[in-house]
């Protein structure tokens, strides 16, 4: 049985208000995992078999930097950080061609033995757009031209440390706010007014985790669920007020994985041994429906279709069903990588640069086409995204685009 000291769930009453809602935004992909930050695409006629080598490839580009960093998509263009030198850089690219439309420079590299350069992935809202460098700097541009409207170093404000391997989340954007782990004493989740950039409310003191917050309704309150370095955690998103955390799914190295959302059930989970959990959020906290060691989640989220998780436990790609953890399928697929979903297909995309397409099945695995880039010596840790019919992917400083819209 898991110990419980680390399955500690802490209630905390949950207040009623009317919460905050995003902003309505003019892409299918403009933020960290999609539209809803859940791994899922909303686009369709896409294809459903690749041919033996692959979906055609629209343009290959350069320069965009060292990173790990992901990508936004909203107005014709691609958004994401990369770092050349001493600097680290947010990048515009034109998703037609992969031309670079701008740069803008965000701040000092970050450098790591796993790595170096930025990790998070910007998020449009309208007509500006939010990035947090590996650095601590959380800045806020206009999406057609660069320029910086506001910035913010939180490391500096807040005294805070960054995670030995680099601040890595993607901000979460409200209707008046956004949302970042800061990791500072007192001030571990903090909201900044995203017009101005001041600060609306500062949160706990949990040093920061790599893992991107998302949000949950559960009655009439939004709460915002973040896993930081000790814990996942839900905080009312109008004040801060800490309305449950639990640190049985949290190990000691890495908490990365962003957490999965569906209706007032949320599922966790982390690698290094440790495990998931779904938690079951009402309105006096949070308790444990299940704990599993079947889904390790390392860098990368399982993505929820219908009733089943479909993410890699470690290199295993599992197919587990969200209600009860039962696992319905493993396999080795492209090997140990991340996944997000379209138009009844998984798209996989390994740390060894393998990308794969398979059903989203949970009778078994069916794997529709794969193919290789050629990828450098680090891990191929960006993450994937769908817009407009292109399936884009990133190795460090080369990024690809694929067709894969049926004709």
């Amino acid at each position: 049985m898991h110990p419980l000291s680390r399955r500690l769930v802490t209630t905390v009453v949950l207040l009623l208000a009317t919460a905050l809602s995003g902003a309505a935004q003019n892409s299918t992909w403009f933020q960290w995992r999609g539209p809803n930050r859940d791994g899922k695409s909303t686009e369709t006629g896409l294809l459903k078999d690749w041919p033996a080598e692959g979906p055609a490839r629209i343009w290959r580009a350069t320069g965009v930097g060292i990173g790990y960093s992901s990508f936004s998509a909203a107005d014709g263009k691609l958004f994401t950080l990369g770092a050349r030198g001493p600097i680290e850089f947010v990048i515009a690219l034109d998703e037609a061609t992969g031309a670079k439309v701008w740069e803008t420079a965000n701040g000092s590299l970050f450098s790591n033995d796993r790595g170096d350069g930025p990790r998070g992935t910007p998020t449009v809202d309208g007509d500006r757009l939010y990035v947090f460098g590996g650095s601590g700097d959380l800045s806020c541009l206009a999406i057609d031209t660069g320029t910086v409207i506001w910035k913010k170093n939180v490391l500096k404000d807040f005294k805070g440390a960054s995670p030995h391997w680099g601040l890595s989340e993607s901000p979460l954007v409200l209707e008046d706010r956004v949302l970042v782990n800061a990791g500072g004493p007192n001030a571990s989740i903090v909201a900044f007014n995203k017009v101005t950039g001041d600060v609306i409310w500062k949160s706990e003191s949990d040093p920061a985790g790599y893992s991107s917050g998302v949000l949950a309704r559960v009655g009439a309150v939004t709460q915002a669920v973040f896993m930081t370095e000790r814990r996942a955690l839900g905080v009312d998103v109008r004040n801060g007020t800490l309305l449950w955390s639990y640190d049985g799914a949290n190990n000691r190295t890495a908490n990365i994985a962003t957490p999965v959302v569906n209706g007032n059930r949320v599922f966790v989970s982390s690698a290094y041994g440790t495990g998931g959990a779904l938690l079951e959020l009402s309105s006096t906290g949070a308790k444990e429906v299940y704990f599993t060691r079947d889904m390790m989640n390392h860098h990368a989220s399982a993505v929820l279709v219908g009733d089943h998780l479909y993410g890699f436990s470690n290199s295993i790609l599992t197919a587990m069903s969200f209600g009860d953890g039962k696992v319905a399928w493993q396999n080795r697929s492209v090997g140990k990588g991340s996944a997000i979903y379209a138009d009844g297909r998984l798209y996989l995309y390994s740390e060894n640069g393998v990308v794969g397409l398979a059903e989203a099945n949970p009778s078994g695995y069916v794997e529709h086409g794969r193919f290789r880039i050629s990828a450098g010596q680090l891990p191929t840790w960006s993450h994937p995204l769908i817009t407009n019919g292109k399936l884009i992917i990133r190795d460090q400083g080369t990024v690809y685009a694929y067709d894969v819209k049926a004709k």
